[in-house]
């Protein structure tokens, strides 16, 4: 899927710092909290709230109210005149919410048009749903639990998300080692978004974040919350999850809470929204794709391959690339299966490292992708990343400088 006329101004994007689940973020509502930081995040770049004719939101684990969704949250940003959709797709949603947002602005004829997208999830805390069933015995009702069953369980594949993990180690002949190396990589790279005061991080996330009860401060948050030292030896030490794999805790993801914002907009808009008029961003392409039941972790490769295919761009022209990593396991394959340098993927840091709170995990990478392209005065950049149900999404843009 091509677009044309679909940018996003310099600086108009946000992200919190992502809290480890059952972490400061815990106990907030994350469309409550979207909102918050939303309102903050417009007011220091001089945005007027009214300067939107639609918005977009993202998210996957229903919170209190979340009924009300998208109408919910702009009324509490005092923008209570435009709607759109809500959108859940796990951890393709960011991607997906772009891709909605930049087909009804490339659909418009307007040269004016701007769409505010938000993504919020609270893994914490998830909702413990019970489905009334009165053919079961004495009517008991079928339970779940919202993350963790859907985490443990796919319905149409059969087998719990790492197990796509093991099978693709298994097809692809991936080692632990290579994983562990991919690991050592990434966790080193994240710590280069944490030098000079955390310069890189401070282009881009809201922080510090006070948490509240009532009126009063219980936890401030300055950073990505939850990010453990990772050395050779302790990965070492660590026992596979599955009983005679490889995959270890060490060598995935964990759950987390957060929120992402970006404004979409014209290219006749964007410099007019923009905090900072040093860089034009569009967005080119977005592409999907499925693997083979049970191989979460391929889907990836065909989703990029569709997206650039879609802008007219090989992987050589791409300058710099962000993937959705919920397992090492992502990163070896794509890198073998696409010809990139390991060293090449996810510079200043990855979902492997700082969490996946669902919906922001893609956004925030974006966001993180436009900014490392600004840093090396522009270029093509490309985030592809896995998703529930053996699927994956791809997103493609160009960073210029002016």
């Amino acid at each position: 899927m091509q677009f044309k006329n679909v940018f996003i101004p310099y600086g108009g994007y946000w992200s919190t710092p992502f809290c480890r689940w059952q972490g400061s973020f815990s106990t907030l509502n994350a469309i409550r909290f979207a909102a918050e930081m939303t309102t903050r995040a417009l007011e220091s770049r001089g945005i007027s709230s009214d300067s939107f004719n639609s918005i977009h939101l993202g998210i996957t684990v229903p919170q209190k109210h979340s009924f009300y969704g998208q109408t919910w949250l702009t009324g509490m940003i005092r923008v209570p005149d435009i709607t759109g959709p809500m959108i859940a797709q796990a951890c393709a949603t960011s991607a997906r919410v772009i891709a909605s947002a930049a087909s009804e602005l490339a659909a418009s004829n307007k040269t004016n048009r701007s769409i505010l997208t938000v993504t919020c999830d609270r893994t914490s805390n998830g909702p413990h749903i019970l489905y009334p069933n009165p053919l079961a015995p004495g009517g008991k009702a079928d339970v779940e639990n919202w993350v963790w069953d859907n985490f443990g369980y796919d319905p149409y594949a059969k087998n719990p998300m790492i197990q796509t993990a093991e099978n693709v180690v298994k097809e692809a002949g991936i080692t632990r080692e290579e994983q562990e190396e991919i690991v050592l990589l990434r966790y080193k790279q994240y710590n280069k978004a944490l030098e000079n005061d955390s310069s890189f991080l401070r282009r881009f996330m809201i922080f510090p974040v006070e948490v509240k009860s009532g009126k009063k401060v219980i936890a401030t948050v300055k950073g990505d919350e939850g990010v453990f030292p990772t050395t050779a030896e302790g990965l070492a030490k660590l026992k596979p999850v599955l009983k005679e794999g490889t995959v270890t805790y060490g060598a995935q993801t964990h759950p987390s809470d957060g929120n992402c914002g970006m404004i979409l907009t014209t290219q006749e808009s964007a410099q007019d929204l923009s905090p900072n008029r040093d860089f034009e961003i569009q967005i080119l392409s977005f592409g999907q794709a499925r693997s083979k039941k049970g191989f979460m972790p391929m889907a990836p490769v065909p989703a990029a391959r569709n997206a650039l295919e879609s802008a007219k761009l090989s992987v050589e022209d791409v300058s710099c690339t962000k993937m959705h990593n919920p397992f090492a396991v992502n990163d070896v394959y794509f890198s073998q299966e696409m010809g990139i340098a390991p060293e090449a993927i996810n510079n200043f840091g990855s979902s492997l490292v700082w969490g996946h709170p669902q919906a922001p995990t893609g956004m925030r990478l974006i966001i993180e992708l436009i900014e490392e392209l600004a840093m090396n005065n522009g270029g093509y950049g490309l985030f592809t990343g896995c998703s529930a149900g053996d699927s994956a999404a791809a997103i493609v843009l160009e960073v210029s400088k002016e």
